[in-house]
């Protein structure tokens, strides 16, 4: 299997602006091919901003989701894969010929689409529907899953997709900096984005810190340990609605090692080559092997009652 060279974003977004969206998206995707990047990805809903859908009713909401892939920006996203020779994964709100409502990610090349994901767990607003099933697709001969934001918060969802046969999987996100339980979690002063450059150590601080990147590091690089997968994670920059957000999208080896980081306060890219041989010396791909699925199956499947709480929902 040839080697690949993935690329993982950070920009800051427009609310309700593809338009904008997909113009920072082509600039970015451009200078991707090339630096010879075969892959590039961005955070949940790049396409079409995030953290505002909360403010909407389900007709807005309607107006601003899309069906896939006949839909006019998938179908601009396509063209800039044509365009630019390069598989390309961004995210937006879906709706079905029935009016359903999704939170989905997609992946095109410049053939078309070759995968959509629809979160397992959203809840960003209560006309959001749910996915119900696991994604696993080929990019170039690897076998590549999507799991979106707090999917991958439930352990279960990273190792049902790994054990569907993902060596890669993306990780597209909007986290961070928001308050939960957690010590040290909370907000970072959106002021202080206003004039970035002065108040750049502090928000490197900031950003760093339990609210951002230190909680981070608390379980992501195990995703990729445990399961003996690349870990592909996009997180945009700098302010999405009301919230700012610190970056530090990253690609990350089967040994739980960042390969690449993005570490400016700026829209930018970062491009690593992930190799076949890294995942068959990962302990993770033994310890899969070393499983007793007859000792924890029941134990796993069995019936309870879902409790998905988002504090700063309430805020």
């Amino acid at each position: 299997m040839k080697n690949l060279k993935v690329a993982t974003a950070q920009f800051e977004n427009s609310s309700g602006d593809k338009a904008y969206n997909l113009h920072i998206i082509e600039t970015l995707v451009a200078k991707a091919s090339v630096d010879g990047a075969d892959v590039i990805s961005f955070h949940e809903c790049s396409l079409t901003g995030y953290s505002f859908a909360r403010k909407l009713d389900r007709e807005a909401l309607y107006e601003l989701s899309e069906l896939i892939p006949d839909g006019p920006t998938v179908s601009a996203l396509i063209e800039l894969a044509k365009k630019y020779q390069i598989t390309i994964l961004a995210g937006l709100f879906e709706k079905d010929p029935l009016g359903k409502l999704f939170k989905a990610y997609v992946c095109v090349d410049p053939s078309g689409l070759i995968a959509k994901h629809r979160k397992l767990h959203p809840f960003i607003n209560p006309a959001l529907l749910p996915g119900d099933t696991y994604t696993v697709f080929d990019i170039k001969g690897w076998k590549c899953g999507i799991l979106i934001c707090y999917d991958n918060n439930i352990i279960e969802n990273v190792r049902a997709t790994a054990l569907l046969g993902a060596q890669i999987i993306f990780m597209p996100h909007v986290t961070m900096c928001t308050p939960s339980p957690r010590p040290g979690a909370g907000f970072v002063d959106a002021e202080l984005w206003k004039d970035k450059n002065k108040n750049a150590k502090r928000l490197r601080s900031e950003f760093d810190g339990d609210k951002g990147r230190n909680w981070l590091m608390k379980w992501l690089p195990s995703r990729a340990y445990d399961n003996g997968v690349f870990v592909v994670f996009s997180n945009p920059i700098g302010m999405d609605d009301d919230q700012l957000k610190n970056g530090c999208s990253m690609l990350i080896n089967p040994f739980g090692e960042i390969m690449a980081e993005c570490r400016s306060l700026e829209n930018e890219f970062v491009v690593a080559e992930f190799k076949s041989e890294m995942i068959e010396k990962s302990g993770g791909q033994r310890y899969r092997k070393a499983r007793k699925p007859s000792l924890y199956a029941k134990i796993l499947g069995s019936d309870h009652v879902a409790d998905q709480q988002v504090s700063w929902l309430k805020e």
